[in-house]
């Protein structure tokens, strides 16, 4: 099942494209280090910065690097002025939600999230995660449904996931 604000999200994404499945990048790890270290030195070291996403995981995706940098809503402006001093205007805004900044590293696609950590988003997001770390047979799942996706528009691509992302979640909650 998909919530309405969902649906909202993914009809503005492309129904016309071509998703590309790229297989684990052994080196996720190094650059997802390299960037921290490149954040932390302008938001300070107690700055949390998290790797998630398939690259995290281990596993097949998109071949791009999501991290992540949950903070509390009172500083969610401040982090995002510093974080636009490192990769520019972000391509997305949600105020007190999250914002998203696009850049490469290393020749990969790299999306840094400056996300509430009191937000619906995030705390699913963990959840998410956690689950799939400890249940590697749903993790080879969503693999194979990352695999399924392949030349798929990212539109269906991304619907299919919010359905797995949805029931592993409600799952989880039972």
């Amino acid at each position: 099942m998909i919530t309405a604000e969902q649906e909202k999200w993914l009809a503005h994404l492309n129904d016309s494209d071509s998703v590309k499945i790229y297989p684990v990048d052994l080196k996720a790890n190094d650059k997802f280090e390299k960037i921290k270290k490149q954040i932390q030195s302008v938001l300070g070291q107690e700055i949390n910065v998290e790797h998630c996403g398939a690259t995290s995981l281990g596993i097949s995706g998109q071949g791009e690097l999501d991290i992540y940098i949950p903070i509390s809503p009172d500083s969610f402006d401040k982090i995002i002025n510093l974080v636009i001093n490192i990769f520019g205007k972000p391509g997305s805004l949600y105020p007190l939600e999250r914002a998203r900044f696009a850049t490469t590293i290393d020749n990969t696609k790299t999306e840094v999230f400056v996300i509430n950590e009191k937000s619906k988003g995030w705390v699913d997001c963990c959840r998410f995660e956690k689950y799939l770390k400890e249940n590697p047979k749903i993790l080879k799942d969503y693999e194979r449904l990352k695999h399924e996706g392949q030349g798929m528009s990212t539109q269906k691509y991304y619907r299919r996931k919010v359905e797995f992302i949805n029931n592993v979640l409600k799952q989880y909650n039972s």
